[in-house]
């Protein structure tokens, strides 16, 4: 038996990549249909020793999550891995960042070369969806939650490790100061920002109802990225724009959604240079309470507890985008990390087998309890954060908005005209910005990318 764990950067990956005669290969693949789910679910305990004596070979598996190396590395995920299939070898393959995944999986797909399991974004999905097995059949996506939501042509090529929810942290005690309650539709999440602002900004010039960190421009994302998929409850937003010639037109979910977030953003209640500052420094600042309100991911929670010694009045609720209480509430969840098995694996029932394993009891619950994220799988829930499982008791009803990034003609066009919708929200900041004409001038741009890109 072996275990190999490699770091490897770009250069390095490529170069595995690319070496004739490598036992396994690197990227995502798609419509092989290579058997039933992995042996190691056969009914008699018997049998499924067989299946794993059975079942040998070398898997290459790439990653670029951090936490989740230093995981594997404290866990020893190989050897656990090798008490069920002691005939199996892992290659642990690190590459440096996302960005360097995705040109390393991107050129290994071209060279037939890619690793047995790999991991895939929302969005990467229908990128290499012809190089991704049909995982339809494991235990391991029937137990998952999320997993049929992103199908694509009827078929599930990844099993999303974590499920990632956005919240708007707040400080409880500054609310019921400034008799201010959790707001439920947007015009009282507006009204609550300005009433905060008024009321510790009259002794406070530094204060900020909402902190932003807009110097960054990702900070942004929650209303700029968000926001047009909640109004319309539309998770596959970005794709159904590649298909339209006008889809800032008056009307739309994209341009009521940035209607909104322009009203807010000129309100003057994210402090006096909301463009001055980024989102470590607003992140710290609003820790020792010089904010009321922050909007991020779920990961944010650890980086405001950091930040100060008492975080007993902390508190979450969800962006409330809708126009009235009678309308749906809606909330984003996206699936992160899909593990996919590729048509370039040469063992694809053993690299099945190793996709059933990851999302066992075996090493699925350590994991996600390891990490900050939520559990995808419903046979392993995870009790949420008391301060984040607030947001949920303030909306039982809440209506999830499966999230997708926007796949490769969204991005083609993104890219052909250089739409930035993060960069867009901290440009609705500087003075003079006219939000309509850049909307009317984005349809224009857009129309004409998909005639020269032939995206129909």
């Amino acid at each position: 038996m072996k275990k190999k764990i490699a770091a490897l950067g770009l250069c390095a990956a490529m170069t595995a990549g690319m070496m004739a005669g490598c036992s396994s290969s690197s990227a995502p693949a798609g419509n092989t249909d290579s058997g039933n789910a992995a042996p190691a679910q056969t009914e008699a305990s018997g049998g499924e020793e067989a299946a794993s004596e059975d079942l040998e070979g070398t898997l290459v598996f790439a990653i670029w999550d951090n936490n989740l190396m230093d995981y594997i590395d404290s866990n020893d995920m190989v050897g656990k891995f090798q008490e069920k299939y002691p005939n199996a070898e892992i290659e642990v393959e690190k590459i440096k960042d996302d960005s360097e995944y995705w040109n390393a999986m991107k050129m290994r797909a071209s060279a037939n070369q890619l690793p047995d399991v790999m991991f895939n974004k929302p969005f990467t999905l229908s990128r290499f969806q012809d190089y991704l097995l049909d995982l339809s059949d494991l235990e391991a996506t029937k137990n998952n939650e999320l997993a049929a939501g992103y199908a694509l042509n009827g078929k599930i090529l990844g099993v999303p490790m974590t499920a990632g929810y956005e919240y708007v942290f707040y400080w409880k005690d500054m609310f019921q100061e400034a008799g201010v309650e959790v707001p439920t539709t947007w015009e009282e999440f507006e009204a609550a920002a300005q009433t905060l602002q008024d009321y510790y900004g009259k002794d406070n010039p530094d204060f900020m109802a909402i902190a932003l960190g807009a110097k960054d421009e990702w900070p942004d994302y929650p209303y700029m990225e968000f926001m047009p998929a909640l109004q319309g409850g539309n998770g596959q937003n970005w794709n159904d724009m590649a298909k339209e010639d006008a889809p800032f037109a008056e009307g739309t979910d994209i341009r009521t959604a940035y209607e909104k977030v322009y009203d807010l953003f000129t309100m003057d209640v994210f402090g006096k240079d909301p463009l001055g500052m980024g989102n470590d420094q607003v992140t710290a600042l609003f820790a020792q309470k010089q904010a009321a309100i922050l909007a991020l991911g779920d990961w944010g929670l650890q980086n405001i507890q950091n930040g100060t010694d008492d975080y007993s009045q902390l508190g979450t609720f969800y962006l409330p985008v809708r126009d009235s209480a009678s309308d749906p509430f809606r909330v984003i969840v996206q699936g992160d990390s899909f593990m996919g098995v590729t048509t370039h694996s040469k063992n694809p029932e053993l690299a099945k087998a190793f996709v059933e394993w990851f999302y066992s009891e075996d090493w699925y619950p350590g994991y996600i309890n390891y990490v900050s994220s939520a559990s995808s799988m419903t046979n392993f829930p995870k009790e949420k954060d008391p301060i984040l499982a607030e947001a949920d008791a303030l909306q039982p009803d809440m209506e999830m908005v499966m999230y997708d990034g926007g796949g490769d003609d969204f991005q083609a066009i993104q890219n052909e005209i250089a739409f930035d919708y993060k960069k867009l929200g901290a440009q609705m900041f500087t003075d003079g910005f006219d939000l309509n004409a850049e909307l009317n001038t984005l349809n224009e741009k857009w129309a004409a990318a998909r005639t020269k890109l032939g995206i129909q």
